[in-house]
């Protein structure tokens, strides 16, 4: 009996320490919130004449898989219907408007945002901060209500 009790506790020990490799990020904690970005690549954002944000809604989804709206701006608006699912973030259907802005930083941020959310972006919140990864970038953003 000793031994199946022991057993048992380092099983329970043993599970609490495995990392299933990817962060999840529930949408409950993404909806009806918008994120200021602050940093690219861990430099920070020059002062622009538009805020870059992004933005997170909830739409109706099946398992573990959710969709969510997402919105924001960079240097032009964007908009897309997306899938979170364990810690990553797609979104097959962007819209984004197609100006030209004075500030190159701004632009490169358009073309960013779209690459990272077309093929995915690891996603981590942690206390009011939003990361968005992939292996070339990373964006870090801060949340404001």
């Amino acid at each position: 009996m000793k031994k199946l009790v022991a057993l048992s506790v380092i099983s329970l020990v043993l599970t609490g320490c495995v990392n299933p490799g990817k962060a999840s990020v529930h949408l409950d904690q993404l909806q009806n919130h918008r994120f200021v970005l602050e940093n690219v690549d861990g430099k920070a954002i020059t002062s622009t004449a538009v805020q870059p944000e992004i933005g997170f809604s909830a739409q109706p989804g099946i398992g573990l898989v959710k969709n969510i709206s997402v919105t924001g701006v960079m240097c032009n608006r964007f908009n897309g219907q997306g899938k979170l699912s364990e810690g990553e973030l797609k979104v097959d259907t962007l819209a984004m408007t197609r100006k030209l802005c004075t500030e190159p930083q701004l632009n490169e941020l358009d073309q960013a945002i779209g690459d990272m959310l077309r093929k995915g972006a690891q996603v981590d919140l942690t206390e009011d901060q939003l990361t968005l990864a992939t292996a070339d970038k990373t964006l870090m953003f801060k949340r404001v209500e």
